[in-house]
């Protein structure tokens, strides 16, 4: 009896691991459908009947081409969730594509289910992410190289620019099939409806008249 505590500390520790990501699938295949006359509900999307899948379900083509980087911030994320992909239902696994034009910024943002681990196809990118307060909200950053692999920790701020003088791509993987996406100006300053102008004029330290012309301009979605 004395291992009892131990015991149930290990196999708390382990049930919390296990719900920290997406659930393992109990069944070979899960592909999503908006049919919810004939699908079952599963983690968050309905499936198909896995006897009318077929191989189309589990092949994307939205990565092949650019991304339009012509944009305010100079760059394109091309999302390969599950979303836009049925076949990663269950699967705990998306991809995307990220296009920058010389110059262009993924901006600040989170994934608050995922984490991500990112490439560097052509280009060179500065990148980094922000730890929470138990670090002291540390910024860990890097000049990657063509072939360099970054990874940022799941629901921790980060982003990507271009400092090249040419065109750059780089291509992600997260650790679930709807990271979800949370890009910190659009939601502070473009949030519907508004956050208060008090609220942020106090929190950032600005002059309200600032806060409200931040809140009247257009916050571009690059996604």
């Amino acid at each position: 009896m004395k291992f009892l505590p131990i015991t149930l500390l290990i196999l708390a520790l382990a049930t919390a691991t296990a719900l920290a990501y997406d659930p393992s699938p109990l069944q070979d295949i899960c592909v999503a459908t908006n049919d919810l006359e004939s699908g079952v509900f599963v983690n968050g999307k309905f499936c198909k009947d896995p006897k009318q899948a077929t191989a189309d379900d589990f092949v994307f083509m939205g990565l092949r081409n650019p991304g339009n980087t012509s944009n305010p911030l100079g760059s394109k994320v091309t999302q390969a969730f599950v979303q836009q992909f049925p076949g990663l239902n269950t699967l705990g696994i998306s991809m995307a594509r990220i296009d920058f034009a010389p110059g262009g910024l993924n901006p600040p943002h989170t994934h608050p289910r995922g984490t991500e681990l990112l490439v560097v196809v052509e280009g060179t990118l500065l990148v980094g992410f922000v730890t929470s307060d138990q670090l002291n909200n540390t910024l860990f950053t890097k000049v990657l190289y063509k072939g360099d692999v970054f990874v940022f920790p799941i629901g921790l701020i980060h982003f990507q620019l271009n400092i090249g003088n040419t065109y750059a791509l780089a291509f992600s993987g997260l650790s679930s099939q709807n990271p979800g996406l949370i890009t910190i100006a659009n939601a502070v300053f473009g949030a519907k409806a508004p956050i208060s102008a008090d609220v942020l004029a106090k929190a950032f330290q600005l002059d309200k008249k600032v806060v409200d012309h931040l809140e009247a301009q257009f916050w571009y979605d690059n996604n």
